[in-house]
């Protein structure tokens, strides 16, 4: 059952990331993304139905924090990468994050998104 959980989670964090725009080449690392994206898993599965405080909080805190736009382009491959490897999030969910968290990012939250073209 843990792996299930922390498939999930972890696909969720980087769905999140990537709507976010934040780790890139330097002052971000995948490793804060998934962190900080973490409490958007349950929403982002579907299990609630609005992303929580503490998911919002975290997509407000990688978007300041992806300073740069080597931030933003790590941020968006990092998301691509773990949410390909995980099951169960819905990409239209992910995908409207932001949106429903109040936050403007500068790219869709999308597999087809070329995060070589993010600024």
């Amino acid at each position: 059952m843990a792996r299930p959980a922390n498939n999930n989670y972890a696909a969720a964090v980087m769905v999140v990331a990537l709507l976010v725009a934040a780790p890139a080449a330097s002052a971000v690392t995948c490793g804060q993304v998934v962190s900080m994206l973490a409490p958007c898993i349950m929403y982002a599965t579907g299990r609630v139905s609005a992303p929580t405080g503490g998911c919002c909080d975290g997509v407000r805190t990688l978007n300041s924090a992806a300073a740069t736009t080597a931030d933003r382009q790590t941020t968006c491959a990092c998301l691509k990468q773990q949410t390909s490897a995980m099951g169960g999030l819905r990409p239209d969910l992910v995908a409207g994050i932001p949106s429903k968290c109040d936050v403007n990012i500068p790219y869709a939250i999308s597999p087809s998104t070329d995060c070589s073209r993010v600024h």
